[in-house]
């Protein structure tokens, strides 16, 4: 996954920043994984697509792990 990031999104920084994101295989297979935190984890490429890294940034600076709530 870090390495797609850095070919395909030169100075952008995250997944959600791709215009393939939605239909991306690789992140389909790490979502396809057992484990709440991977939900989480789109839970956030998603809160990121739709509103930008500064809202989620914000929103995450509240959290105790790795994920939380998008309140």
């Amino acid at each position: 996954m870090k390495v797609c990031c850095i070919r395909k999104l030169g100075s952008n920084s995250t997944c959600a920043d791709c215009t393939d994101f939605q239909r991306c295989t690789i992140l389909q297979d790490f979502y396809g994984k057992s484990g709440y935190k991977y939900k989480k984890y789109r839970e956030s490429l998603e809160f990121i697509s739709a509103n930008g890294r500064a809202a989620f940034l914000k929103i995450a600076k509240r959290w105790n792990r790795p994920y939380g709530r998008f309140l």
